[in-house]
């Protein structure tokens, strides 16, 4: 006849969030407990089990090497039992009225609305507020936690937070008529400085765009610097996706850059919060934006 484990999941967490935090009292902040609960859990722990998991450091609480290992084996565990626990919240919450998705405004526009098109289908009582934001501000818009959803630029540090969607390419062009289209290529750093490029920049941008006295247009939005580069007023990096049928029309031209021609530029889906992956709601909008991108992909 089987018998019951003689340590709880409990006292395992408290171990691990001891060593987390460096100490009792941290930990039992952190845990909402008295510090004298913390210590009695270890206690027990180290008890039934019949070894030494902790020693204390100057000032913090460490594992011992036997502690190391046998916290090594019991967090896949306590993973396992935390994403058990965040998967019961979302379905007790059941379907949500409505989410919030902040979104970088070169994500394909095709895509996205197909993406939102399906999930209507699917949850039409579902409400969706999308915002978009530009490259320069999608670091702030995720430190703000102000949406359920993002997919947004990442630095390549905080990559990890996020999974990978799709690169977005950025050329470079300018009216067929423009002076560079009549120098011969492939066009230097140097050779592009001497001309007035339109830019894509938020407010804060500008601002210090100014200030330094380059020779730059900004806007806001990619559609006004897509309208200035069009009408002539200089050159720029512009996302291939949106430009596409310009540049077939011959409306626009590629300028041939000597270095980087392509400049890409990757897109991340990125959940709001550590339980929102668990959100039936969220995740099956997170499902199908993925989708979105595979049949692109496939294309």
């Amino acid at each position: 006849m089987a018998s019951l484990p003689a340590t709880t999941l409990e006292q395992w967490f408290v171990l691990q969030t001891v060593i987390a935090e460096g100490s009792f009292a941290r930990a039992a902040e952190r845990l909402n407990r008295s510090q004298s609960s913390v210590s009695y859990a270890l206690g027990t722990l180290q008890q039934r089990l019949g070894m030494d998991l902790l020693q204390i450091v100057g000032r913090r609480a460490e594992l011992t090497e036997t502690g190391r290992l046998m916290l090594a084996q019991a967090q896949p565990l306590l993973a396992s039992f935390s994403e058990l626990e965040f998967r019961a919240q979302g379905l007790r919450a059941g379907v949500r009225a409505s989410l919030s998705l902040i979104v970088d405004t070169v994500f394909p526009k095709d895509k996205l609305f197909a993406a939102l098109k399906s999930f209507q289908r699917s949850y039409p009582q579902v409400h969706v507020h999308v915002a978009e934001v530009l490259r320069s501000e999608s670091e702030q818009a995720l430190a703000e936690q102000d949406a359920d959803l993002y997919l947004i630029t990442l630095k390549p540090e905080n990559a990890v937070m996020g999974s990978f969607l799709l690169n977005m390419d950025f050329v470079a062009v300018a009216h067929p008529d423009h002076p560079l289209h009549r120098m011969e290529g492939p066009l230097s750093a140097a050779q592009l400085d001497q001309h007035l490029l339109v830019a894509i920049a938020d407010r804060v941008q500008q601002r210090t765009q100014m200030r330094r006295g380059r020779s730059l247009w900004s806007f806001t939005t990619i559609d006004a610097a897509i309208e200035a580069v069009c009408h002539g007023v200089g050159y720029g990096w512009l996302p291939l996706p949106r430009i596409a049928a310009l540049l077939a029309a011959g409306e626009l031209k590629c300028l041939p850059v000597a270095n980087q021609p392509v400049r890409k530029t990757p897109l991340y889906l990125v959940f709001g919060g550590e339980t929102l992956c668990f959100d039936p709601t969220v995740s099956a909008l997170a499902d199908i934006l993925r989708g979105q991108i595979d049949e692109r992909s496939g294309d």
